[in-house]
């Protein structure tokens, strides 16, 4: 009867998803980049407020699934829905990215891959050295990718899309793929996953004129498990920067294809689930269970 109870204590103690989450292994998936990853898709600049407004269209492989979820701005995992990036890039009007596309696309083709975990990290209109160590964008997302491995999950890969914002002057471009090289290498190294799947989506447009000079610096990053997926000729929206809804949901198709034929084995030696962030202090719990004892004994 005490162990009974004991265990419902435990259980009260932490999140409905958190609960659920435990008894898995976490496929943590990483999503950085600018506007294109955070998603863009179906958001409209009204023209007289130039305030962006998303239609709120969801098509059927984006939507929620009870095996998706994603890790929220409070580092608390929930379940994911479109816009997943809503609390992370918060400053601009988000809409339909490609993760929700990925990760449905995943479990569709391999049903035996268990709980998908996303781990929105993108902001919009930021260049290459806003993502060096040191950097606000870079430490937040290795804080938010160590507790993500931290709740009892194994990192899978890093979706990456970024690079629109360096197309505009030409010392930037210079720069790029040095810059990359040395993010994709300390973001490994910190993490401690030397081998870390990278796929890294190539530019299908940009804020300058210098498109594919930064396109051919992404196509030759030379460095291992970094692999590329070409998102040129995939409709974008007026702006000719942002792609559309149904062009997200083929990106996250392609990535989806390109993750499963790399098949990338477990790069964590720790399966072992630990509670999620916002959960009882131990010794509450401890004290609860004692208290019991004593009033039962």
């Amino acid at each position: 009867m005490l162990s009974f109870i004991a265990l419902a204590l435990l259980a009260h103690a932490l999140p409905i998803e958190c609960q659920n989450l435990l008894k898995h292994k976490l496929n943590i998936i990483i999503l950085a980049g600018q506007s294109n990853m955070a998603g863009r898709g179906g958001v409209a600049n009204e023209t007289s407020t130039g305030i962006g407004t998303w239609d709120g269209v969801v098509p059927p492989q984006c939507q929620p699934n009870p095996s998706i979820f994603r890790l929220s701005a409070d580092l608390a995992w929930v379940k994911a829905r479109e816009p997943i990036h809503a609390d992370i890039d918060a400053r601009k009007t988000d809409g339909v990215g490609p993760g929700m596309s990925f990760a449905n696309a995943v479990l569709t083709k391999d049903p035996n891959f268990g709980v998908v975990g996303l781990v929105p990290c993108a902001v919009g209109g930021t260049t290459i050295s806003q993502w060096q160590k040191g950097e606000f964008l870079y430490e937040q997302l290795v804080k938010r990718a160590e507790m993500a491995q931290q709740s009892g999950g194994v990192y899978r890969a890093m979706l990456w899309y970024q690079g629109e914002a360096d197309t505009v002057n030409e010392e930037d471009v210079e720069l790029y793929k040095g810059r990359l090289k040395t993010f994709f290498d300390d973001l490994r190294s910190d993490l401690h996953a030397p081998l870390l799947p990278i796929f890294q989506v190539i530019l299908a447009s940009g804020e300058g004129p210098y498109i594919e000079e930064v396109r051919e610096a992404q196509l030759n990053i030379g460095l291992p498990n970094v692999k590329c997926v070409d998102a040129k000729g995939l409709p974008l929206e007026p702006d000719d920067l942002h792609l559309t809804t149904q062009a997200q949901v083929r990106l996250g198709e392609m990535l989806a294809d390109a993750y499963l034929r790399f098949k990338p084995r477990s790069l964590q030696s720790n399966n072992v689930p630990t509670p999620c962030s916002n959960f009882v202090p131990f010794f509450v719990i401890t004290a609860q269970f004692l208290w019991i004892i004593l009033t039962f004994s």
